[in-house]
């Protein structure tokens, strides 16, 4: 946690711990007094995670991150909304404050109200609300598998799916980013597998080099009452999601290899079956070398709501088939088959079917 530079060893949930460490790290470093607060309700994937944070009291203080897990899921979203909000309050000791709320799927579902309401109040100054939503998609230690894409997208809330350890690190710091300049709360869908996983990750201050889009403003408004919230309905639905399609854009969150011309095949996939997917290509010996020769093109989305309707057509180009790649109920294929409707020449999508 202390080594700024380098290399070092972290499992899937000491990553999380880390990120608001290292968010803390680069506002110092902008000039920014902000502070972090994170709740909760502990849960698989994340079940381990309020310990983990506990474990670490003293380095959280020394960076202003205050840890307070929820009674329940719901007070825990509550609280991480009014660290968005404090200016309301009056006079305050930070320029700003990161909110984080943990919890597993059937959580996020349960916190449905208090994420719409919060997102559309949106992110204060300098503030950033994360939801990170643990999915046990293989049921490893639940009641039942669940999946949060669905509930994310239905209150709005834009959300990024890292896929290794790496990327816990890399994305949290996009979304930080991302929530500050859009204004909207931003989701970091949470497997098991990367959860209790780990690797080797590479450390440096300056990496990723975050990239604004220019001409956008955000707008939000703590008054969650009519007709404030009929003006923000546009704002959730939207300006946000536009502007979160841009900064995607920019920061090349989503991107594509292999074939240029001549491609007939497009393989389009996300997170961790990702990463399964060129595990796969591998053992049948079919490396990014081959793929031109072969006529394939892979389209990897480290954002996944909302879909990049300008960079998915650009991907599906001239392909005669389209395959997504993807865990649980479908969800990319669904946003990708509206993005590609209006092709004048669109491949075939497969997916589920």
């Amino acid at each position: 946690f202390t080594v700024e530079r380098g290399s070092v060893y972290l499992t899937g949930i000491q990553a999380l711990v880390r990120l608001p460490m290292d968010q803390m790290r680069r506002d110092r470093r902008a000039g920014l007094n902000t502070g972090a607060f994170i709740s909760g309700y502990e849960g698989s994937p994340l079940g381990g995670y309020d310990l983990a944070l506990a474990r670490v009291k003293e380095l959280l203080d020394e960076h202003q991150i205050h840890h307070r897990p929820g009674v329940n899921e719901d007070l825990a979203a509550t609280s991480v909304m009014g660290s968005q909000i404090y200016g309301v309050v009056g006079r305050a000791k930070v320029d700003g404050v990161l909110g984080i709320w943990y919890g597993k799927g059937p959580g996020v579902d349960r916190s449905g109200d208090v994420f719409r309401h919060a997102n559309m109040a949106g992110t204060g100054p300098n503030c950033g609300a994360l939801v990170l939503a643990g999915d046990d998609h293989g049921c490893k230690s639940s009641t039942i598998p669940h999946q949060s894409d669905f509930s994310l997208m239905n209150v709005g809330i834009p959300f990024l799916y890292p896929g290794n350890t790496q990327e816990i690190l890399d994305y949290g710091i996009y979304a930080i980013a991302l929530s500050r300049f859009s204004g909207a709360w931003i989701g970091l869908k949470m497997v098991t597998d990367i959860c209790d996983g780990g690797g080797t990750v590479i450390l440096d201050p300056d990496q990723p080099s975050i990239q604004i889009p220019e001409g956008y403003q955000k707008v939000v408004d703590v008054r969650l009452m009519p007709p404030v919230t009929l003006g923000l309905e546009h704002e959730v639905n939207s300006r946000r999601l536009g502007a979160a399609i841009e900064f995607a854009r920019l920061n090349k969150l989503n991107h594509w290899k292999g074939a240029g011309q001549g491609a007939w095949l497009g393989l389009v996939s996300t997170g961790k079956s990702y990463y399964d997917l060129m595990q796969a290509l591998r053992d049948l010996g079919i490396g990014e070398s081959e793929l031109a020769g072969l006529g394939i093109r892979i389209a990897k989305f480290g954002m996944t709501f909302p879909l990049d309707g300008a960079f998915a057509r650009e991907f599906a180009d001239g392909l005669e088939t389209l395959l997504v790649i993807e865990e649980k109920r479908s969800f990319l294929e669904l946003q990708l088959r509206d993005a590609l409707y209006r092709m004048a020449v669109r491949p075939n999508v497969l997916g589920k079917l």
